[in-house]
């Protein structure tokens, strides 16, 4: 495997007017003269080896279902090895068709109608999602914020592992804030768990958009207790930007998590997709140098992002984050404005007056209205655009 960062690949976005070709719901949600600025995709063009590998399928007529397919565990321990130290047997790796529907599928081994599932807000809005079709209660310990800088709460925490909470799923890195969490705090948290007999459920899958400044440690390698209370949920799809093609993977390394994961239905593993668990490999495997460029982009992305909200004449807060591709835009005193004046809600506003979507803070916990979420992962003329259009739609109002 090639080593980390020492590769260089050429990263490309097409035009406007070219991506708004492509098929998948970015491009089809809103209206052609919306700019599409809430999905968590990138617009760069896919690594070569990707195209090759899922070239190779169509051309040998190979489209049918997901059967064994050792190469994906092979292609995920040598890229934890590599990338972040973690010694990974590829036996312990199992397949399912997206991380959503693994940590559900854990969650129903584990949890009964009613219990409490705890997040840490603000947090990607499916988890939400997730608890509702488990048909358990959400205990929500929010993170705290100083300056936008996020960190767990470890008192309200232990507060609700006290309470019964019998799951915890943990967003690290974290979206749409982009933290990453310390080992120590993971280790921390591996103890709490550990004492009230409550399984992390760590979804991992921003993990390789670690930017170089900071250090990413998978839950499950952060002390020998983690190995007991955790299963960890990962996926190329968000870093090699393949997630239409249906694979991620969960991994448990302790004899009593690896039960849990032997008791999910079979179905889960056949359900992923032959052509994501080919492509993954491919990521993991062979697409290193298009992944290290990748990141080199959205280093300078997330900070001419901050350069130019800071141009505009409006009260916009916002932090460089440590990993992924989300700018969370602190906007609460222009949407306390909105309110006073009984205007529609910010993300509205800037639908209507900016042409531009966004997604509304709001969905990410009850305190982060007033926050927007954008994604970088583009060229910097969208971004500068997109930008311009929310400068338009605040002047408006």
């Amino acid at each position: 495997m090639t080593d980390a960062f020492n590769e260089v690949v050429k990263i490309s976005v097409q035009p406007k007017l070219l991506l708004q070709n492509r098929k998948s719901e970015k491009w089809r949600a809103f209206d052609p003269e919306i700019l599409p600025m809430p999905f968590a995709v990138m617009d760069y063009d896919l690594a070569q080896p990707i195209k090759d590998a899922l070239t190779s399928l169509v051309n040998n007529s190979d489209a049918g279902y997901l059967g064994k397919f050792p190469e994906l565990g092979e292609g995920l321990s040598g890229f934890a090895k590599s990338r972040w130290g973690w010694e990974l047997s590829p036996d312990d790796v199992k397949i399912c068709t997206d991380v959503g529907v693994g940590v559900i599928e854990v969650c129903r081994q584990v949890v009964r109608s009613g219990d409490l599932i705890m997040v840490n807000t603000p947090v990607y809005y499916n988890f939400f999602n997730w608890i509702k079709e488990l048909k358990c209660q959400i205990y929500d310990a929010p993170l705290i914020e100083q300056d936008l800088k996020y960190s767990l709460n470890f008192l309200e925490i232990e507060k609700g592992y006290a309470s019964g909470v019998k799951v915890h799923i943990l967003c690290n890195p974290h979206n749409p804030v982009g933290a990453v969490f310390s080992k120590d705090d993971l280790a921390k948290l591996a103890e709490l768990a550990l004492k009230y007999k409550v399984l992390i459920a760590s979804d991992e899958i921003h993990a390789p958009l670690v930017y170089r400044e900071n250090t990413f440690t998978p839950f499950l390698n952060s002390s020998s207790i983690a190995k007991q209370v955790g299963i960890a949920f990962l996926s190329a799809t968000k870093s090699w930007n393949i997630a239409g093609l249906k694979c991620a993977q969960m991994v448990a390394v302790d004899p009593k998590t690896r039960s849990i994961l032997n008791q999910i239905p079979t179905a889960v593993h056949s359900r992923a997709s032959l052509f994501g668990a080919v492509a993954s490999t491919a990521a993991y495997q062979d697409s290193i140098g298009w992944l290290d460029s990748v990141i080199t982009e959205l280093d300078k992305s997330r900070f001419h992002l901050g350069k130019i909200i800071n141009q505009l004449d409006f009260p916009i807060s916002y932090c460089i984050p440590d990993a992924g591709y989300f700018g969370w835009l602190d906007m609460r005193s222009i949407n306390l404005k909105l309110s006073e004046k009984n205007q529609f809600e910010l993300s509205e506003i800037l639908l209507s007056h900016g042409k531009i979507a966004v997604a509304p803070g709001k969905l990410y916990g009850p305190s982060s209205a007033g926050f927007i979420r954008i994604n970088f992962a583009t060229s910097s003329e969208i971004i500068e655009d997109a930008v311009s259009r929310i400068g338009v739609a605040l002047s408006a109002v």
